[in-house]
């Protein structure tokens, strides 16, 4: 069957319409198909044998030499097939070694033929563009297009236009690409330029790390062409996600950072503004630059996004960086911005964000109309080999699952990969969908400059140690080519040298200029936070018209929308909430805040799972009609001139999509940015994002970012998956003013917390552990008054204990205070007050001392619903020392909460008697 996977990988209704068409006019088909049909024609009419399948008189003509000579042509046909599906598998992409052998089945005996047939002509010629020829000229041309320095994987691609395209470039336009004597003069500059950064590296640096490009130097000049062809194509903005490999090299030679800025930060002399943090090593942080075209002349963007160590973690970030950018700089144009991802091998393979970020490739909350993918394939993960890394045959088989082409090519001709990612940049451009570039290279040292590879590969790096870099491979072969003069390759080493000796003598470079983008600009108007920013939060109340016209769009339905009798009661009840009780239940006051934002021409942007209906089905964002399913979003109807609601039901995915939302928030100060988890259990499937990028992103990478998490929290008796957010986790995050970590209690506080976040003169991500039963519970709703005036409260206190006769003073947090004021006022307790801490983090002392002042002589316990080890106790603990007494809480689990109800409701009711009777 492998011979006739073109067939089978073929889209059926294609394949329908083309024989459809045959039949009508056999010239209006492409020849290859003409034959292929001509050749299905005869096996319905004729048997195995060449007769007719009618009955036919002995004294018929035979038409068995026919049928000889249509089986050979067909067979012609499908070795041409063959090896536009697995001519890759015996592709020259290896510079250092030879390429296993992979079963590509692809001599001539594999489809019946033999050299006995070389010299027969074969009208099939003309598939591959060379008229009707003979067999050995057919065979030529297929190996010099298939089994060249690229080797392409694209037959599984499922859509005619696309393939046609491919096959033009490959089979047409691959075999002519002669680029001219300046571009080749521009390659062999941008090689000159990598190897130069590395010796100087190598010699004023000797054993420090650096993650050299050495063996992958071709990197440069890819870059470099991917960035002059989109240019061309209406590309104002490029926007780069890497590791560390080469990170160095590429800020130098693409992105222009000088080579004094990178020789202080290796001397330790550079000065960073360290009074929000610590920052990183030299080959984690991110840049923004300005560069000028070599074809066009055109000025482009660009931005190398700061990444952790933690391979492809910056995939998601650089994909919501360029969506955002998309959305609100460029009209909603992702022509005029291209995202490039370059990977490790090693890394592309095993890391499973990798699959998360290709999932989002195509889906309407997500797509940033294609990404370039580039892999610098060292054919080696630190010391592990390739076999020992992946099952698949190439790191790079992930694209197969959004129909991506892959085009694997050997690092050390230049020409090939910048042949390559031109294409690459031109199928992005047209089509709008991802392309993988796998170039394969070596890695010279071994994963840092300090250790030895050969411990591990030594056969490999035996060759490694005697081949050639990539610079002097190519400047032999254009000399070998004849395609510059012994003279001009020795005034371009001269040059060279002299480039190595300047910067070595530290030569002055100049910095290139910078204007400043449209949101760059707005993240200027804001500052650093101060540590007496956090004892009042700003007033983020509205005017009582925007109430009513927000409460208006959310309780109507255009004429002909037909709802479900369920959400004409929602409806209704809505309509009830905002102008007749004028009490608003969490949902209300979360769309209020939303709906307000939008009327201030803001951005907000909410995405997770299921987050347009609510996990718990409270939300309704979006209303479906009950007969077409048509979508209505409420919130884009509140007046003329309003921002619209981006609200996606995400992908089943929690790194991915909250990596891409702080990319999101990271590009656009004023839009609010939401990632909500089904249940807060599962934010730990982030935990990554959240230790690497959320928690730190001031204090390493020097960039305030307002993404908002909600995570839903709290002891119901629904097991240990669906009870806790591990709060506990981000308060051992929290320091130095770093980030929000809430547990609010009342719709109104939520709303002025959502608002808060663009209404502060910085930015801070914010963690809320958001309530599950308290959406609907009868005590959880606020008058409309509290919407239109005040701010966020930080603590709310007791307005039920008698503040003289207090001798207990209760601090909680979240839904557990429900539970501690029914017990209170059922019991009339007024000699214990309840106050509850709405805001953990940055801890408000100046509020909290305000309310505990009231109650002089006042033991202070915490109360928490979580197991000792869990909650905000220990965070509590460290930040109060003496001030508080003792906790009460569950006992101390491995586990987050028992999976049973009844045990469930035990443990609850004991922890509020015992908080009252301790």
């Amino acid at each position: 069957m492998d011979k006739y996977t073109y067939i089978a990988n073929a889209h059926g209704a294609y394949i329908d319409e083309l024989y459809k068409a045959y039949q009508q006019d056999p010239e209006s088909v492409d020849f290859g198909w003409r034959k292929f049909f001509e050749g299905f024609d005869f096996s319905t009419a004729y048997n195995e044998n060449g007769h007719d399948t009618a009955e036919t008189t002995a004294g018929a003509p035979a038409k068995s030499a026919a049928a000889g000579e249509s089986d050979k042509e067909v067979a012609v046909r499908n070795f041409i097939y063959a090896y536009r599906s697995r001519g890759h598998l015996r592709s020259k992409t290896n510079p250092v070694r030879e390429r296993k052998d992979r079963k590509a089945l692809l001599d001539l005996k594999d489809f019946g033929l033999s050299e006995a047939d070389l010299d027969t002509v074969f009208q099939v010629g003309e598939v591959i563009g060379i008229g009707p020829a003979k067999l050995r000229d057919i065979v030529a041309k297929v190996q010099q297009i298939y089994e060249g320095p690229i080797g392409y994987e694209y037959m599984y691609i499922r859509n005619p236009e696309v393939l046609t395209w491919l096959q033009n470039k490959i089979e047409k336009e691959f075999p002519a690409f002669n680029p001219g004597i300046e571009y080749k003069k521009r390659i062999l500059s941008k090689l000159n330029e990598a190897v130069v950064f590395e010796n100087f590296l190598h010699t004023k640096f000797l054993g420090q790390k650096r993650f050299s490009l050495e063996g992958g130097e071709t990197t440069i000049p890819a870059l470099d062409a991917i960035i002059d062809k989109a240019s061309d194509l209406g590309a104002k903005e490029v926007v780069i996600g890497m590791a560390h490999r080469g990170r160095l090299n590429v800020l130098a030679n693409i992105m222009g950072k000088t080579y004094e800025q990178i020789f202080s930060e290796f001397e330790g002399t550079a000065t960073p503004d360290l009074t929000m943090g610590d920052g990183d090593v030299k080959y984690h942080m991110g840049f923004s630059s300005e560069v000028v075209t070599p074809t066009s002349g055109n000025t482009v963007n660009l931005k190398l996004a700061p990444n952790p160590s933690h391979l492809e973690a910056v995939n998601p970030v650089v994909e919501g960086f360029v969506r955002a950018k998309i959305d609100c700089m460029y009209d909603r144009d992702p022509k005029q911005i291209v995202p490039i991802l370059i990977h490790g091998d090693a890394a592309l393979a095993g890391q499973g964000i990798v699959y998360e970020v290709t999932q989002m490739a195509k889906l309407k909350g997500y797509q940033t109309g294609g990404t370039i993918h580039f892999v610098i394939n060292n054919q080696v993960g630190f010391t592990t080999d390739f076999e020992d890394a992946r099952s698949s045959i190439y790191c790079t088989d992930v694209a197969k699952i959004i129909d991506a082409p892959v085009l694997h090519v050997n690092g050390d001709d230049p020409e090939a990969v910048v042949f390559a990612v031109r294409l690459a940049t031109e199928y992005r451009q047209k089509f709008g969908n991802d392309i993988f570039i796998d170039m394969v290279c070596y890695r010279r040292h071994g994963h840092n400059e300090a250790d030895e590879p050969k411990f591990t590969q030594p056969h490999l790096y035996n060759l490694i140690s005697k081949h050639p870099n990539p610079r002097e491979v190519y400047n032999k072969n254009l000399i070998a080519h004849g395609d510059i003069n012994v003279e001009l390759a020795q005034s371009m080493d001269k040059e060279f040298r002299q480039m190595l000796q300047d910067r070595l003598d530290m030569v002055k470079q100049k910095p290139l200029p910078y204007n400043y983008q449209s949101l760059e600009k707005e993240w200027q108007t804001l500052r650093r936070s101060k540590p007496e920013d956090f004892n009042q939060s700003p007033e983020t109340g509205i005017a009582p018209d925007v109430v009513e016209r927000v409460g208006k769009a959310l309780s109507t339905v255009p004429q002909g929308f037909k709802p479900l009798k369920q959400i004409e009661k929602l409806l209704k009840d809505r309509k009830e909430m905002f102008f007749e009780s004028r009490q608003l239940n969490w949902a209300a006051a979360e769309l209020l805040a939303y709906g307000s934002l939008l009327a201030e021409g803001k951005t907000v942007r909410l995405s997770g799972q299921d987050v347009q209906r609510g996990t718990f089905s409270h939300r309704h964002a979006v209303l479906r009609d009950a007969n077409t399913s048509a979508p209505y979003n409420s919130l884009n109807h509140i007046q003329d001139d309003q921002r619209q609601l981006e609200i996606y039901n995400s992908l089943l995915s929690e790194y991915g999509v909250l990596g891409f939302e702080f990319g999101y928030a990271m590009a656009n100060p004023n839009a609010l940015v939401i990632w909500e988890a089904q249940f807060g259990d599962f934010a730990n499937g982030a935990q990554v994002m959240i230790d690497q990028f959320v928690a730190a992103t001031e204090s390493k990478w020097q960039r305030m970012n307002g993404v908002v998490m909600l995570l839903p929290h709290g002891y119901e008796g629904q097991g240990p998956e669906h009870s806790n957010a591990r709060p506990e986790r981000f308060l051992q995050l929290a320091a130095e003013n770093n980030m929000y970590v809430t547990n609010i209690t009342t719709p109104a506080n939520f709303f002025h917390f959502l608002r808060r976040q663009l209404a502060l003169p910085f930015r801070k991500p914010a963690i809320n552990m958001a309530p599950k039963s308290l959406l609907r519970h009868p005590n959880v709703v606020s008058p409309v008054e509290d919407f239109t005036k005040g701010g966020f409260r930080e603590v709310i206190g007791d307005d039920y204990a008698a503040a003289k006769s207090v001798k207990k003073v209760l601090l909680c947090t979240g839904k557990v205070y429900l539970d501690l004021v029914e017990e209170q006022q059922k019991n009339k307790r007024k000699d214990v007050a309840i106050i509850r801490m709405e805001q953990l983090a940055p801890f408000p002392k100046v509020q909290l001392e305000t309310e505990l002042s009231k109650y002089k002589n006042a033991k202070v316990y915490w109360v928490q619903e979580e197991p000792e080890n869990m909650g905000g106790w220990m965070y509590v603990l460290r930040v109060m020392r003496n001030g508080v007494e003792d906790v009460v809480a569950r006992k101390p689990s491995a586990s987050p909460a028992t999976g049973y109800n009844k045990i469930h409701g035990k443990e609850q009711t004991e922890l509020i008697e015992r908080a009252f009777a301790i």
